[in-house]
């Protein structure tokens, strides 16, 4: 009996020692974000697990590469897929590790431009944190655009291949319809992201399991169906340079493939934004940064291996002659169930799986967006700042989610008058939000070489060439995203992504020149004093 009342009290001392080292962990996350400027007023519940979880879903491999896969198919095909996602892939690490390091030193829901702010000092910071600041929350715009747009469009293609497909009398959505659906299910996001941040938790957790289960059922059903399997030899060596892009030149052809790779992993500054509701900030936030990356990698180049298996006839794939109108990875499963069954009902149900992922993957970007605003309007730097920073009674930032899909709904109606406007504005998706990424790394390696001071997580003496390999890369993918996609250039064909970029960096700059310089002093403490 002594024995039990001496376990029940060495219990009892335990849980007291657990609850103080939760509390302590509270109270030096809170201490460390009133060092930064601010108070606390969004609820911090979110575990390493939770932060991993809404990065990785917003990177959603599924959701990038079932909407670039054609990109992938024509330019370069195997070969530009299967190697050149690795070498996207480790880049994009590179980039992750040099934004982790300074998000450690600064777990903030700004993120970027906050570091940028902090790491060019009081002459420069305020300029510094508007350009990255505008170029990160435009480019999560973009992002969550061409995230729901692109289910908007697969759910077309659902829709047509259920009713017959395209030379089956199928029912083809116009474009109009498509925007609907794209409304629809941005309504849908912003009723979700309104909800605390607990039940916000859970959805990102169960899309982090949707996206890997999704993902390995597909990598081994699709070429395990399929009746007419690809060579190890196509798979591994086949070079596809038929397209109907004029464009000959096999470096060319392969680095316009990289987008593919490079599109879907992107939107890994979430865990940056979701500091200020993630326990032990400094530490959990960089993870997530890193975590998410490389499990992306990995388990991305596993389902572009099993579908790349079931891949034969890329000119037919590509073609909008068949069933699928064009959309190749449809296609893909379409045909693989189709050749064996002898209906395509299978491959329609695969794509449901691939349609719940992006669905998952647009309501976590909204959650992101959403942080970025409240944190950007906090310290005055967008029109009529004060609303949308304002949090509800469950903590949650309830105006700036719904102003993000607002934004988004608006920036998809450029679909309606030109599919090339609305390319274009989704390219900032890719190149702005990178140069967003890029100008903190730059901000570390040269102004604040000898003044930045790390946090826990840290690259120690690599920390310098970490960084500027990061820069170097963003620079390069920049110059070759911008380059013409087909020839000859005419309007039709022109790559407007150096146009939309161009264009935001003017309104930025101008926008600073002309007014935001008088009153806009980087961010802004929020603490009574």
């Amino acid at each position: 009996m002594g024995m039990e009342i001496g376990d029940a009290g060495e219990g009892a001392r335990y849980l007291l020692l657990l609850e103080d080292q939760i509390r302590d962990n509270a109270d030096s996350d809170d201490s460390r974000l009133r060092q930064l400027g601010y108070k606390q007023e969004l609820s911090r519940r979110l575990s390493a697990l939770s932060n991993f979880s809404v990065t990785f879903s917003i990177i959603s491999i599924l959701t990038g590469i079932t909407t670039l896969f054609n990109t992938g198919l024509e330019f370069g095909g195997p070969v530009t897929m299967i190697y050149g996602w690795p070498i996207a892939g480790g880049f994009t690490l590179v980039v992750g590790l040099a934004m982790a390091e300074i998000c450690s030193a600064y777990p903030t829901s700004g993120g970027l431009y906050f570091w940028s702010a902090r790491l060019c000092g009081d002459q420069w910071g305020p300029f510094a944190s508007w350009i990255t600041g505008w170029f990160n929350i435009v480019g999560q715009w973009a992002v969550t655009t061409s995230i729901d747009f692109s289910l908007a469009q697969l759910l077309q293609v659902i829709i047509l291949l259920s009713t017959g497909g395209n030379n089956g009398g199928g029912y083809l959505a116009s474009k109009y319809v498509v925007i609907g659906f794209h409304g629809g299910i941005l309504l849908i996001h912003a009723i979700i992201n309104s909800l605390s941040i607990t039940w916000l938790s859970f959805f990102g957790q169960l899309a982090a399991i949707w996206n890997v289960l999704g993902v390995f059922v597909l990598m081994i059903l699709i070429p395990t169906v399929t009746t007419k399997r690809a060579s190890t030899d196509f798979v591994f060596t086949h070079f596809n340079t038929e397209n109907d892009a004029g464009i000959h030149s096999k470096l060319y052809i392969f680095v316009l493939g990289l987008l593919m790779s490079q599109y879907t992993l992107t939107g890994y500054d979430a865990s940056a934004h979701m500091t200020e509701e993630t326990k032990n900030a400094d530490k959990n936030g960089p993870k997530g940064i890193i975590s998410a990356i490389g499990v992306s990698i990995i388990v991305g180049w596993g389902y572009l291996l099993g579908i790349t298996f079931a891949v034969n006839n890329i000119p037919y794939l590509l073609s909008t002659d068949n069933d699928a109108g064009g959309y190749a990875i449809a296609e893909v499963f379409y045909l693989a169930f189709k050749s064996r069954y002898g209906s395509g009902v299978g491959g329609i149900i695969c794509l449901g799986i691939v349609a719940v992922a992006i669905f998952f993957c647009g309501m976590s970007s909204v959650t992101s967006n959403s942080r970025m605003a409240y944190a950007f309007s906090r310290d005055g730097a967008m029109p009529l700042s004060s609303l949308w920073h304002k949090v509800n009674k469950q903590e949650v930032p309830l105006n700036a989610v719904w102003l993000s899909a607002f934004v988004s709904f608006c920036m998809a109606l450029t679909s309606l008058g030109s599919l090339v406007a609305f390319q274009a504005m989704v390219s900032i998706a890719t190149i702005g939000l990178y140069i967003a990424y890029a100008l903190p790394i730059f901000f570390r390696v040269t102004l604040a070489r000898k003044t930045f001071v790390p946090g826990p997580f840290n690259l120690g003496r690599y920390g310098i060439l970490v960084g500027w390999v990061a820069v170097l890369w963003v620079a390069t993918i920049t110059v070759l995203f911008s380059l013409p996609v087909a020839y000859p250039v005419t309007k039709d064909t022109l790559n407007y992504t150096p146009v939309a970029v161009g264009g935001l960096f003017i309104l930025t700059v101008s926008s600073w020149i002309l007014s935001a310089r008088h009153w806009f002093k980087g961010p802004i403490t929020n603490i009574d004093t």
